[in-house]
């Protein structure tokens, strides 16, 4: 669902290039190499109480992102945290989603870029559920997405970068076209792999079985729910997961900064029931996610 409100014309700041600038004033010239040739890498992030969760491996992310992507960001990971940060602060945002991202400019067109400027923006604003809370609640519904996850031979598939997500966002329109709320998608070899923009787990007997990320992000998400999932006692299992599984497992839910824990109740003909185990990862989830409070001497 689109916001009302468009995201070039709000109130606040931007930190841009080691500023913060007035929101509107936050432009970048048509000709930017980033918007015709994908060359850019975000982070999506979430602040609670004012505090950004996973800050440092976020922006660690983000910086090792570039490279990949050929360009260094000409700053660094401490500064990258201050300025996030300071852009929570300069617009007064307690529970916010906090969106990173560093871009090649206009300096040079076409496919060779080399010495086109390295821009850095971020950006944060309100932002709720990434799935509407009653669809969470029950669990969301997911069809079988048509493209797959590319294989690492011909494109950076682990990092967190622009281009990557084009055929997400297909995938996620076509996904609510039909009625639903995202897609599964599986890779090249026809393996599951992850939805358009969260990791994905599976449930049975007990035991938690989750997609090896060999050609996909490695969520930091996914990555904390394995942690909280073990410190309960709880097996997790990283393996290869093929389609005609789907039907033997019992639970489901997705997980990822925008998504934190939802629960899945339908992929295609398969149906999964939320049950304890989503439940209390929901929970452990959402307390670790919250400022830690220091004990008063």
């Amino acid at each position: 669902m689109a916001d009302l409100v468009p995201y070039h014309d709000r109130d606040g700041f931007i930190w841009y290039d080691g500023k913060l600038v007035p929101w509107r004033e936050a432009n970048l010239h048509v000709l930017s190499h980033g918007l015709h040739y994908a060359s850019a890498v975000f982070e999506g992030e979430r602040a609670y109480g004012g505090e950004i969760f996973e800050l440092t491996q976020h922006s660690q992310r983000l910086y090792e992102g570039a490279k990949t992507m050929d360009f260094t960001i000409p700053h660094g990971v401490a500064e990258i945290d201050q300025a996030c940060r300071e852009v929570v602060k300069a617009n007064k945002l307690t529970d916010c989603y906090v969106r990173p991202i560093a871009w090649r400019g206009s300096e040079m067109m076409g496919v060779s870029a080399q010495s086109a400027k390295i821009h850095l923006a971020i950006a944060a604003w309100d932002w709720g559920s990434y799935f509407p809370m009653e669809q969470r609640l029950k669990g969301i519904r997911l069809t079988i997405a048509q493209y797959r996850r590319p294989d690492p031979a011909t494109a950076p598939a682990k990092t967190k970068a622009a281009g990557l997500y084009m055929i997400c966002t297909l995938e996620k329109h076509r996904a609510e076209r039909m009625g639903y709320a995202d897609a599964l998608m599986y890779d090249w070899r026809g393996r599951v792999a992850e939805c358009t923009g969260a990791n994905i787990f599976f449930i049975k007997d007990g035991v938690l079985n989750t997609p090896t990320p060999d050609c996909f992000l490695d969520g930091i998400t996914r990555r904390t729910v394995i942690a909280l999932a073990k410190t309960r006692g709880l097996q997790v299992v990283e393996r290869t997961i093929m389609p005609d599984e789907l039907a033997s497992f019992s639970e489901c839910f997705l997980v990822g900064t925008a998504a934190e824990v939802t629960p899945v109740s339908e992929i295609g003909p398969n149906k999964y029931q939320p049950g304890k185990i989503s439940e209390t990862l929901i929970h452990d989830y959402s307390a670790a996610v919250q400022p830690k409070k220091v004990a008063a001497e």
